[in-house]
């Protein structure tokens, strides 16, 4: 019995360590090649692409991949052409699936993938200026019918408010438990949503009576920064150069673009706004706001603010500029910061 019961002991190691090496042996087989391979791409450029097959195995069919979305296939290892037109930016992963004698085999390469348009440069020209509460640590901002929606941060302190810009008057004000910071929001279908920081956390309101009337979470995006919509979908900045695609109904994440010119990333993106049909993205601690299309993430502008806090009251708590409200009127916006005593109406003009 001893001596049938080691046999069996035996032969599963063997079968155990046959399977290690089998699975081993299926790595690294094929791998991908880019000919006058570079750092970075453009979405103008289309891609020369080979597959190494290192044991010259027998090829039956090769399907390649970008991201999610099948790019080509052939029935043999040939160099392919791949377009990068109408791809999302940011790093992208190319995947073949090979298949050979009734098996299938992987190979990935990640690339970066730019803007193909240099971005358009703005200034801008100061119209009007309103009181503003000084104390507000401006998170959010947003305009519905003529009045204005405030999510001001900092624990303790954060809170929900509506306001008549036009005098700084707080019409009603919702205030947060003390473990939150709030961050930005946005309004859709009656309803306000906002964000905080690193709770994890969103609140819905009622945009009647500023009622609380429910909670979401995040998924993969670590914290919670700015918030906006277009009419299908909302979107979330996290602090990064990524903007989260939400569902309108569940609020869940269902994908991301990241924001790229056409040399490189945008990092920190924090407050946003909705401005006919681009997100207009307020860059943290740099007074610009980046214009991305919200198709794939490419920057198509820049609105240089780098001197309007000098016409604010300067003060000890004094922070960077952080509040974009758009109510309507083309090429104008309505730009606050944080702890700043003022809103300033503002015309967008391109340098």
């Amino acid at each position: 019995m001893k001596i049938y019961k080691m046999f069996i002991i035996n032969a599963l190691i063997i079968m155990l360590i046959g399977c290690g090496n089998n699975s081993e042996g299926k790595k690294g087989l094929f791998s991908i090649s880019i000919k006058n391979e570079k750092k970075a791409y453009t979405t103008s450029e289309t891609l020369s692409v080979n597959l190494n097959n290192k044991k010259n195995k027998e090829i039956d069919s090769v399907v390649y991949y970008m991201g999610s979305q099948r790019a080509s296939s052939s029935e043999e290892i040939k160099e392919t052409t791949l377009s990068l037109a109408n791809q999302i930016l940011g790093k992208r992963e190319i995947k073949a699936e090979v298949y050979s004698n009734g098996e299938k085999f992987e190979a990935t390469k990640d690339i970066i993938i730019l803007s193909s348009i240099k971005p358009t440069l703005y200034t801008y020209k100061i119209l009007e200026s309103y009181p503003h509460d000084i104390k507000s640590y401006t998170q959010g901002l947003e305009f519905e019918n003529d009045t204005l929606y405030e999510s001001a941060g900092q624990y303790k302190q954060s809170t929900l408010r509506k306001l008549d810009y036009r005098t700084g008057e707080i019409l009603q004000e919702v205030k947060l438990e003390d473990q939150y910071f709030a961050e930005g929001l946005t309004i859709l279908n009656n309803k306000i949503y906002q964000l905080t920081y690193k709770e994890n956390t969103g609140f819905i309101y009622n945009l009647d009576n500023l009622q609380r009337t429910g909670s979401f979470v995040y998924g993969k995006s670590k914290e919670g920064w700015g918030l906006c919509h277009g009419e299908q979908t909302i979107y979330k900045s996290d602090g990064t150069e990524k903007i989260w695609t939400l569902n309108t109904n569940t609020l869940a994440e269902e994908g991301f673009i990241e924001i790229y010119t056409n040399t490189s990333k945008i990092p920190k993106v924090n407050e946003l706004e909705w401005v006919d049909g681009k997100i207009y993205a307020n860059i943290y601690q740099k007074d610009a706001i980046a214009i991305v299309d919200p198709s794939n993430g490419a920057v198509e502008g820049v609105i240089d603010l780098g001197d309007l806090k000098k016409n604010v009251t300067q003060h000890a708590a004094l922070d960077v500029l952080n509040g974009i409200a758009y109510n309507g009127e083309p090429n104008i916006l309505y730009i606050t910061g944080k702890n700043w005593d003022k809103l300033f109406k503002v015309e967008i003009i391109k340098k």
